[in-house]
């Protein structure tokens, strides 16, 4: 291999543990692995305000990283601030990713991408093809860690081929992908790059990288080839670094806990929790933790349960929630938007070459006229260029359908995020709706203990007839505990099966059930999210109707929306200034009725209104309203995918209609219409 090909993998190479011999461009990093990371602490005190201190930071960075992200994300940012002020554009790259890969380890994922994009970024600039590539590899353990497999893949391969470009060695771009699909449980492909990356190493590295090791040892556990599993989870431990030993440590739990060896298990994880304050790499602790909540649930030791289902919350909090999962979808769409415009200034610049061609074509022409002797020679030269220009357009043509995939992919996470919201919505209404009957058996549970003990002490007297008097009220109390019990239990079921996902099967449904339900669980989910909501809201069954085919869970989706929305409009009506003191009764009104005529064949169709009073739409936008990220609402209270998702539902899913009309400042109502006998 090429001396100026070597991979400089001691920058990416505390990702998966795997060294290799490097060229000059690493030497601070390879004195690191040679002397104590202080002393080089020592030379910063003594180095000029130089290009050579800002890689000496960097490589600090990288060193701190696995031991101590806080102090590499320090050194990264005192990089930063160096190369910035040198204009040492190479030096900024250099600690930007070093940046990326300590808030990666620290479990900050939305800030790692940030940082691991503007390291992209920096390295086109300088169009340093081998940096680009770790900075994908950087990015692809970003996305996985996360749980974004789809971007982790197309990323892990992005770094593969831009190795296998350059003739070197691609073995980390096939571990990182064998990994990504070891996560989605797809174990072929995990085993046919995973044993790809094995075949690199013992080449050319001997087979000492310990990280496939582990790969292979959670390959063979899933395939429950457990003896196999252990061997090679017991050979990596020598050759592993310290997040790598993480791994392996919650490999082997997860092995014996599967084998019903819960001591073992617990002792390979509580071995994680102890490296915790030596190491940054916070979704291992997390792993390990889940491992034990298991085991002492199974166990049924509360206390330890209940410590480590605390902590684990702590640490998914930290590291998975919404507002982290927003940043980093937010992130790739800009990111994908910034190649977008990349792509079209790229094609404006293709189609002033094709002008260009086009002119030199008439002066060919021209030239032709005047010099016939050379017709032939120029006629080549227009050929050859107009082919290689279409090569070029054909490549950016598929460079557009790969970005329309992505994008779609992206619209498809923001759908998600909004069926999440609704889900939210919904469980604050359960949790109001039930409370109600919980506070009957509280009530009468305490009237019987008085009870009781009054029944002792007129049993103490002999008064027989008072004994019995009030025996007589607790049998009546829990004949009344007996039924408000059931009455909850009835909601819970009740409430259940209309929030569990859906399955897309139409069942037979009572719409006026459903529609009653769905309303009641708006107006709770809403008082339970702002005490002073308050409002009317009336209804109209027409009680003829039966049941009819419809997917339930989605239908009350589509319910919950439209009854949210109308909540919040006659909401904001009534908190408008201009209506202070005036007698505004903010009402929804929701209306079922049968539809008959000539137009509709058999029992008609259903015809349900959703209307409220508040400041209605104007007319200029409900042309608009049912397109996708649309909203009237103001920014960050609403996605724009409710009224197009529920749109879908009642036309494509139920073959129905949903259509609106509105008066500004008096009136909205959403109309849906289903179809009662043709399923």
């Amino acid at each position: 291999m090429p001396k100026y090909r070597l991979l400089p993998l001691v920058l990416l190479f505390s990702i998966t543990g795997y060294t290799q011999k490097v060229n000059a461009d690493s030497i601070q990093l390879a004195l690191i692995r040679a002397f104590k990371i202080d002393s080089l602490e020592q030379l910063l005190i003594t180095k000029k305000e130089d290009t050579s201190k800002a890689n000496l930071l960097g490589s600090l960075s990288w060193g701190y990283a696995f031991n101590d992200a806080e102090k590499g994300l320090y050194y990264g940012e005192k990089g930063v601030q160096l190369s910035q002020k040198l204009g040492y554009k190479k030096g900024v790259a250099y600690c930007t990713q070093s940046i990326a890969m300590s808030l990666w380890l620290l479990g900050n994922y939305s800030n790692a991408l940030q940082s691991g994009i503007k390291a992209l970024h920096r390295y086109e600039e300088l169009k340093d093809e081998e940096r680009i590539g770790i900075t994908y590899y950087i990015l692809a353990n970003i996305y996985r860690d996360f749980g974004d497999y789809k971007r982790a893949l197309i990323v892990a391969h992005k770094g593969k081929r831009i190795y296998e470009s350059l003739n070197a060695s691609a073995i980390i771009g096939y571990a990182i992908i064998g990994s990504i699909y070891d996560l989605q449980n797809r174990i072929d492909s995990a085993l046919l790059y995973v044993q790809k990356a094995r075949q690199l190493d013992l080449r050319d590295n001997r087979g000492q990288w310990g990280w496939l090791y582990y790969l292979l040892g959670n390959i063979h556990r899933k395939t429950k080839h457990y003896d196999l599993a252990l061997q090679y989870y017991r050979s990596a431990l020598p050759l592993v670094n310290k997040r790598d030993i993480i791994e392996t440590y919650n490999g082997i739990a997860l092995l014996y806990r599967e084998t019903g060896r819960e001591d073992s298990t617990i002792y390979y994880a509580t071995e994680v929790l102890q490296n915790w304050g030596s190491v940054s790499y916070q979704r291992g602790i997390l792993q390990a933790v889940n491992i034990l909540s298991e085991v002492y649930r199974k166990q049924n030791q509360r206390d330890s349960l209940i410590k480590y289902l605390e902590l684990s919350s702590e640490l998914n909090n930290r590291l998975f929630n919404q507002e982290k999962e927003r940043d980093i979808q937010n992130l790739a769409f800009n990111e994908q938007l910034r190649q977008d415009e990349f792509i079209r200034q790229r094609e404006q610049y293709r189609n002033q070459l094709k002008m260009y061609g086009l002119l030199a074509v008439g002066i060919v022409f021209l030239t032709i006229a005047i010099l016939l002797w050379r017709n032939n020679h120029l006629r080549q030269k227009a050929y050859a260029l107009l082919q290689k220009q279409k090569e070029e357009t054909d490549q950016q043509k598929a460079k557009a359908e790969q970005t329309l995939e992505e994008l779609k992919a992206t619209q498809s996470q923001l759908i998600q995020s909004e069926k999440m919201a609704s889900l939210g919505e919904l469980t604050a209404g359960i949790a109001h709706e039930i409370q109600n009957p919980l506070n009957f058996v509280n009530n009468f549970s305490d009237v019987n203990k008085e009870l009781i003990a009054e029944m002792k002490a007129e049993i103490d007297k002999g008064n027989v007839e008072e004994v019995k008097a009030i025996s007589n009220d607790i049998e009546e109390n829990e004949q009344k505990i007996n039924h408000h019990g059931k009455r909850a239990d009835a909601i819970v079921k009740n409430m259940l099966q209309h929030s569990r996902a859906s399955t897309g099967k139409k069942e037979s449904t009572d719409i006026n059930a459903l529609a009653d339900e769905y309303l009641r669980l708006s107006y709770h989910g809403l008082r339970a999210k702002d005490k002073d909501f308050n409002a009317d809201f009336k209804t109209n069954f027409d009680e003829s109707i039966g049941k009819i085919e419809v997917v339930p869970q989605d239908i009350g989706r589509v319910l919950l929306n439209l009854y949210n929305n109308a909540f919040y409009a006659i909401n904001e009506k009534k908190k408008a200034p201009a209506l202070k003191g005036e007698n505004y009764e903010p009402t929804m009104w929701v209306t079922t009725k049968v539809i008959s005529s000539p137009l509709y064949s058999g029992a008609g169709r259903l015809e349900l209104s959703v209307k409220d009073n508040g400041n209605g739409i104007p007319q200029k936008l409900l042309d608009k309203i049912f397109q996708p990220f649309f909203t009237t609402k103001p920014t960050g209270e609403g996605t724009g995918l409710g009224l197009s998702l529920s749109y879908d539902i009642i036309t494509k899913g139920h073959g129905g209609e949903l259509r609106v009309s509105s008066k500004e400042g008096e009136y909205a109502e959403f109309v849906i219409n289903l179809p009662m006998d043709s399923f």
